[in-house]
């Protein structure tokens, strides 16, 4: 065997560190079951498509070889079913989401012909020429489709997940979600590499492929050395929302398309002083999990009506509106001279927060200083 270079190596340890997280995620202690399973085959599937790069260490038949290489046409579906469990609670795996194995399959149907039901003669001739045979030409473009398709899907559902989040909750998952977008854009950045790969491969400039090629594995064992120290780090990453909760914005279209948000003064004011009323009284804020629908039940205002008066009538949404709060009982406590013991820290999970970067973030947008300097400035 020839001494293993950088790409094998690069391979190896992309393969093992795949398949420890793989077991991280199978075996950590978790509510978020059908998320870690779906990563985790998106994992196995991935270290399956890098494995194709290590044939040679293996006996494996040139049909296997061809198969365990379209393998990639299952990874985004995965990822993209990942995204979607992530993002709502109420998610699971049903008969109509077969329909993602289309791609799969019709990339192996169109080798059928040509490769898959030939001799051995055949299938070498076949390989020998692989650049130029039509079938994967036609297997390149649709996989380049399918990862364009898949990703602006993708995006598609963190976007909207993110503005049902802000509008009904005001917990910590919104960095979460941030996290995941940020995941996916740099899978997509991955993804575009590959792309420039491939059109070099098939060019005059296949050197540069190889180069990419090399970079694309140290990229990818990065990404997954990434989402690792995020798992280990935080289990529980991720709340999920309800995917029966609608946007504002498709409300209000629903009630003046039934003529049933003509504006009526003196109700919305009631409403808005029984909601102020009930957050300095109650100081519902103070609950890290607060969402609209606590509220919504303790002061008697349907979520409906509820959403469209902090979210549509405010202007703002719910996940400001009660920041804003735990703010001004944070800026209380950072004035109150018999607390100056008391940490920046203590006093964020004191007000409702549970992360010291969304603190800050609230604070400096709320105040227009960090709080630690909103301290000193006193």
């Amino acid at each position: 065997m020839d001494k293993i270079n950088l790409l094998d190596t690069i391979a190896v340890i992309t393969i093992l560190i795949s398949l420890f997280l793989s077991l991280f995620l199978l075996t950590v202690k978790t509510e978020h079951k059908l998320s870690n399973r779906l990563f985790t085959l998106f994992l196995i599937l991935t270290a399956i498509d890098i494995s194709g790069n290590l044939d040679y260490l293996f006996e494996i038949p040139l049909n296997g070889r061809i198969f365990l290489s379209s393998i990639f046409f299952l990874q985004l579906p995965t990822f993209y079913l990942y995204i979607l469990s992530v993002c709502y609670a109420d998610f699971k795996l049903k008969p109509k989401h077969l329909i993602h194995l289309l791609p799969f399959l019709i990339a192996n149907l169109i080798l059928l012909p040509r490769f898959y039901t030939v001799d051995l003669a055949a299938k070498v001739s076949f390989l020998e020429n692989v650049s130029g045979m039509l079938e994967i030409k036609v297997n390149h473009i649709l996989m380049h489709i399918q990862i364009v398709l898949y990703l602006i899907a993708a995006f598609m559902i963190l976007r909207k997940a993110k503005k049902i989040y802000l509008e009904n909750y005001a917990g910590a998952s919104i960095e979460s979600l941030t996290w995941l977008v940020q995941f996916t854009v740099a899978l997509s950045v991955f993804y575009f590499i590959a792309l420039l790969k491939n059109i070099f491969k098939f060019s005059t400039y296949p050197h540069i492929s190889e180069g990419l090629k090399i970079g694309l594995f140290l990229f990818e064992l990065i990404i997954i050395f990434w989402y690792l120290y995020k798992a280990l780090n935080h289990p529980n990453l991720f709340r999920n929302i309800n995917s029966k909760l609608k946007l504002v914005q498709q409300i209000v279209s629903e009630e003046k398309n039934k003529g049933q948000l003509a504006a009526d003064e003196k109700v919305y004011d009631e409403e808005l002083w029984k909601l102020k009323k009930y957050m300095l009284e109650e100081k519902p804020f103070l609950n890290a999990s607060l969402t609209i629908q606590d509220i919504s039940v303790a002061i008697g205002i349907p979520v409906r009506d509820l959403s469209i008066l902090i979210n549509h009538k405010l202007e703002q949404h719910f996940y400001d509106f009660v920041n804003a709060y735990r703010i001004e009982r944070a800026m209380d406590l950072l004035k109150d001279a018999t607390k100056s013991k008391v940490t920046v820290l203590e006093i964020l999970y004191e007000v409702g927060f549970n992360s010291k970067s969304s603190f800050n973030t609230a604070f400096k947008k709320h105040t227009g200083s960090t709080p630690t300097s909103y301290r000193k400035g006193l």
